[in-house]
């Protein structure tokens, strides 16, 4: 399985919401995809799994082994959806059903996508619910959504996708609703059932040290556009945009590291910020989209803006100043 993603955007009637976004992910490979809330990560999964809200529309073209899943009808694309590309939604309590028992809806899946028999697919559903990992699993079976947990939930979220065997798992801000205990076994989990499966992974987060320890390859985005995209590795050790610098410099591990370490006096020390917020989708004025926040700005960058370009092996960043930072 290979999804390629070519000059794809989301617009509203008025504006565009996301725009030249590309990137290539091979069989079994993994991507991260992090920035700051309201940068268009989510809105980007949504787009390739062809779940926009009303009133917008994608652009571009995603390709699912060859084929532009952008032009397909939607009966077609809902035997993609699911079957070939399965998603882990960031709330479970939204994403799941309110009037179905949990083992209906993984068992859904399975009648829909592998047209399995309603007994097989209940059988299948409890196994699913057991490698997830859920607690008392048989019992647990015929639970309403509302009687777990938030973890629990998210477990019963992740056999959901999984059941119909998708070759591309898409995992949306997976833990964001959850305490950090749970957050850790659920990455965890995730992890291991990739790699069991040798599906293909999409990881957003917020976090870059979740990306760092999931992703081999990490995609930035700001403001609904990619402004870093590399391995995983050299994007973190080496940033090429400040942008990714500044969210490197904000992470708390840093700093706890670096107290735990004594090399920070904890009176003194203070967190770093990115100044300012993101600009509304869409609503960017002309030049570089991260200009009025980034120290590294200079009259050249306002402008027009930066165009997207390859400055290292495999390496892409849109920064007029890529490299005073190699």
């Amino acid at each position: 399985m290979t999804l390629a993603l070519e000059n794809a955007g989301v617009r509203a009637a008025d504006r565009p919401i996301l725009a030249d976004i590309s990137f290539r992910l091979e069989d079994g490979a993994t991507l991260g995809i992090v920035g700051e809330s309201g940068s268009g990560k989510s809105m980007l999964a949504l787009a390739i799994i062809g779940l926009l809200p009303p009133g917008l529309r994608a652009e571009g073209r995603v390709l699912l082994d060859g084929a532009d899943l952008l032009s397909l009808p939607e009966p077609a694309l809902c035997g993609v959806r699911g079957a070939r590309i399965g998603m882990i939604f960031q709330e479970p309590a939204t994403a799941l059903n309110p009037a179905m028992r949990i083992g209906e809806q993984i068992a859904e899946g399975l009648i829909w996508h592998r047209r399995v028999a309603a007994s097989a697919a209940r059988a299948e559903a409890l196994r699913l619910l057991e490698r997830v990992r859920m607690p008392d699993a048989r019992r647990r079976f015929s639970f309403y959504p509302h009687e777990l947990s938030g973890g629990q939930r998210q477990r019963v979220g992740i056999a959901i996708a999984l059941a119909p065997g998708p070759k591309l798992l898409i995992a949306d801000e997976p833990t964001t609703a959850l305490d950090v205990t749970v957050q850790s076994e659920i990455l965890d989990l995730i992890g291991e059932l990739v790699a069991e499966s040798g599906m293909s992974l999409i990881l957003i987060s917020h976090d870059l040290g979740v990306i760092a320890g999931m992703a081999e390859r990490t995609l930035v985005m700001y403001a609904g556009t990619r402004f870093e995209e590399g391995a995983t590795a050299a994007v973190l050790r080496r940033p090429l945009n400040p942008y990714t610098r500044a969210l490197l410099a904000a992470m708390p591990g840093r700093a706890l590291g670096a107290l735990a370490a004594g090399r920070l006096d904890r009176r003194a020390y203070r967190l770093a910020s990115i100044p300012g917020t993101v600009p509304e989708a869409g609503r960017a004025g002309p030049g570089c989209r991260f200009a009025d926040r980034c120290p590294m700005v200079v009259p050249a960058c306002r402008p027009a803006e930066p165009v997207w370009r390859e400055v290292a092996a495999r390496h892409g960043v849109r920064c007029i100043r890529a490299e005073t930072l190699l």
